[in-house]
């Protein structure tokens, strides 16, 4: 009981419960970190999937109904993204192959860029750019090896990911409402914040990544039927490009083009031109549709959320990394307009202090100044602190009775003569 006592003389229980709530959460994001991008890519997926499963738990109970689309994940989204980037790895690799063993036809190039009217020595420009093509055709091989190397652990995380996204369906309301609970913050604040980051959340998901999708599907469709090789690497290229503002698609099909008008493929480069810029200009039709308006989302926070998202997050960054520059700004507002709020608060209530002062509380009238101050300074006299307003009131009721009994005094002199 003493060592108690003697332990709450020196740390409050308030401040023991803080430090044990960030020794727990800071040990619990060591946890998390090494699979940090992977629990991210099941709350990902738990967006994506939460429509359905609000369905889903009208019909089947939520476990089931939760399992059921874990399984819908696999099949459908994860297993086909896994082909497609593996098919992209490989043609990849082959084209490094191909450049590095000098099987692509230089001067053939060359001599069908010479009949179009451009003249340039791609063997006098690779002998200028050799060490930035070498390092980048390195660094894209130790990508793939690496990749490789990496499986089991990859794995791993995918399995971390699908527990995440099940659990996240099942009880992701749950989890919601507890988070409401434990953070310290208003209850309209969280349901604002909570909002904008739902509103963020779609911008950045559903709607970048279903642009990019659906403009990486067309334009890879159009590839293939012109016949262009490494048509998979070029849709996610397309897809990656597509994810960022003023590049797109332009990024991909125009490098094609000119590779088809070297090559001496003139109308499928005309084609490509065409079918490509329909696929640039949906852009403009497809993102409004399915983004909305968001003032959270500028260009700068797009690229610099991609970019710095792949770094932090992993791939999965191309999705998470705007949302948080963007929640990060909503939340600076959110702040900002809550300290004003206390800020006009606080003048006003010193502007009613200030007004009570001269102010009568029973009436609301403001006081006039004392009588007395009045008198004593047309008499030139200072007013007596000590004077109250009942003896300056009797003062001035007294001081005519008296001249009255001073005029009357005459008068009875007068006829005391008179009766003598």
């Amino acid at each position: 009981m003493s060592d108690r006592s003697d332990a709450s003389g020196w740390l409050s229980e308030g401040r023991a419960l803080t430090v044990l709530a960030l020794v727990s959460v800071a040990l619990a994001a060591v946890i998390i970190l090494p699979y940090l991008q992977y629990v991210l890519l099941g709350v990902v997926l738990a967006y994506i999937l939460e429509p359905a499963q609000r369905r889903l738990e009208r019909v089947v109970r939520p476990m089931t109904a939760a399992l059921t689309l874990v399984v819908v994940a696999i099949l459908t989204i994860l297993l086909p993204v896994a082909y497609v980037l593996a098919i992209a790895l490989r043609q990849a690799l082959e084209l490094v192959g191909a450049v590095q063993d000098g099987r692509l036809d230089i001067d053939d190039i060359e001599a069908q860029l010479e009949e179009t009217g451009v003249d340039v020595d791609l063997v006098e420009m690779y002998g200028v750019y050799q060490e930035p093509i070498a390092a980048g055709l390195q660094g894209l091989a130790t990508s793939g090896i690496e990749f490789v190397s990496g499986l089991p652990g990859i794995l791993i995380g995918i399995t971390v990911t699908l527990f995440v996204l099940f659990a996240l369906l099942r009880d992701g309301n749950r989890l919601v409402a507890w988070i409401q609970t434990v953070v310290p913050i208003d209850d309209e604040i969280q349901r604002e914040l909570l909002a904008e980051l739902d509103q963020l959340m779609w911008a950045s998901v559903i709607g970048n990544v279903g642009v990019a999708a659906i403009q990486a599907v067309l334009l890879g469709v159009g590839l293939a039927v012109l016949g262009v090789p490494a048509v998979v690497l070029l849709t996610v290229g397309t897809f990656v490009f597509a994810l960022l503002p003023l590049i797109g698609a332009f990024g991909i099909w125009l490098p094609v083009t000119v590779y088809l008008l070297a090559v001496g493929e003139f109308i499928p480069a005309a084609a490509l031109v065409v079918y490509g810029s329909l696929v640039s200009a949906s852009d403009t039709y497809l993102r409004p549709a399915l983004i909305g308006r968001t003032s959270a989302f500028n260009s700068a926070i797009i690229v610099v959320g991609i970019f710095g998202g792949l770094i932090v997050f992993g791939a999965v960054g191309l999705f998470i990394g705007p949302v948080v520059l963007g929640g990060a700004k909503v939340t600076l507002d959110v702040v900002a307009r809550e300290q004003a709020k206390k800020d006009s608060v606080l003048a006003a209530d010193s502007s009613a202090d200030d007004a009570a002062v001269d102010t009568d509380t029973e009436t609301g009238v403001q006081e006039a100044p004392d009588r007395e101050t009045d008198t004593a300074a047309d008499d030139g006299q200072a007013p007596s602190p000590d004077t109250t307003e009942e003896e300056t009131a009797e003062k001035a009721v007294s001081e005519p009775n008296a001249e009255t009994d001073a005029e009357t005094e005459p008068d009875s002199d007068s006829d005391t003569d008179t009766r003598s």
